[in-house]
């Protein structure tokens, strides 16, 4: 099983560029503080170093052990 990244949008994207506005909806970032839970691969990687400025990623420990917790 691939690991996991915890995403979540902390600052909005109004005023972003387009290009970046772009990667928060690949990211499946719509709205301000929701979460995503995603596979932890070059391209989500890739568009996460994008808008670092605008998200928050727990690393794949955290997202492991909250989802043990919850099972």
């Amino acid at each position: 099983m691939a690991a996991k990244l915890k995403i979540k949008l902390v600052k909005s994207g109004i005023g972003a560029p387009p290009n970046l506005r772009q990667c928060l909806k690949g990211l499946g970032l719509s709205r301000m503080h929701r979460e995503r839970e995603l596979e932890d691969t070059p391209m989500v990687r890739g568009m996460i170093f994008k808008v670092r400025h605008l998200v928050a990623v727990d690393p794949p420990e955290a997202a492991d052990k909250e989802r043990k917790a919850r099972a």
